[in-house]
């Protein structure tokens, strides 16, 4: 995926941000070295800027084994960006009227690299039923948020690496799959996945515009895939596309 530019005067700050992303759900603890060696940085470096986070209380390390951690600073920080979220609290309703009608999971997800973000979700009330959590990443390319995002957005294919990770048999991993696939999604207005990012699961998505026509989220309604079939997988993207679309006007 392809990245801006970074600011001229900003390499510390860079450094800084880029070691907090090296920390994630399955590599929740890391010793200096190794953060060193990921981050592409000497020990001095790394040493240093990993004291200037922790004096923030973003990271923190444990004295008996020294390594560090995500640090509850960064935790509030996530607290209060949630919080203060003028798209989740405006799509929250909405994700509550699609759970309720449909019986399945809703979220609300945005893109964050080569990822999206689980920004806000509601369950359905299936026991079986999809399930991720807000602040859960999934891969771009293998969710539906992330094709209805690919296909709608200005930047569309150019978002993808040239070799993508195949998660399952049906995921697709290279960009030229990719542009049927694209087309498709823009003349129906939403997007599915089936078993791509996980054997069993389905979902269907679409993207939410602001008055400018500026895509600012995505909706999605996700379930075990043999209760997700083709008539169901249509009428959830109807749905979707009805909600979208009302959210478009409130902005």
């Amino acid at each position: 995926m392809r990245h801006p530019e970074p600011p001229q005067g900003a390499q510390s700050a860079l450094r800084a941000i880029r070691l907090l992303k090296l920390f994630t759900a399955e590599r929740s603890e890391l010793t200096l070295a190794e953060l060193s060696k990921a981050a592409g940085l000497n020990k001095t470096t790394t040493h240093r800027l990993l004291q200037a986070l922790q004096s923030e209380s973003l990271v923190e390390r444990n004295a008996a084994s020294s390594v560090y951690s995500l640090g509850p600073g960064l935790m509030a920080l996530g607290v209060q960006a949630l919080a203060s979220s003028d798209l989740r609290k405006r799509v929250r309703p909405v994700l509550r009227s699609l759970a309720r009608e449909t019986g399945e999971t809703a979220t609300l997800e945005v893109p964050v690299e080569d990822s999206m973000l689980i920004l806000d979700e509601v369950a359905g009330r299936h026991v079986v039923a999809a399930t991720g959590n807000i602040g859960t990443r999934w891969p771009l390319h293998a969710t539906s948020t992330g094709k209805a995002w690919l296909a709608f957005d200005e930047a569309s294919i150019e978002r993808l690496a040239e070799l993508l990770p195949q998660l399952t048999p049906r995921t697709l991993i290279d960009r030229a799959s990719f542009q049927p696939e694209l087309i498709k999604i823009r003349r129906c207005g939403y997007a599915v996945t089936v078993d791509e990012l996980e054997d069993g699961f389905t979902a269907v998505a679409t993207v939410i515009r602001g008055v400018l026509g500026d895509v600012q989220g995505a909706l999605s309604i996700g379930g075990p895939t043999q209760r997700l079939g083709v008539a169901q997988r249509a009428k959830l993207g109807g749905l979707l596309r009805q909600a979208a679309s009302r959210l478009s006007q409130q902005y």
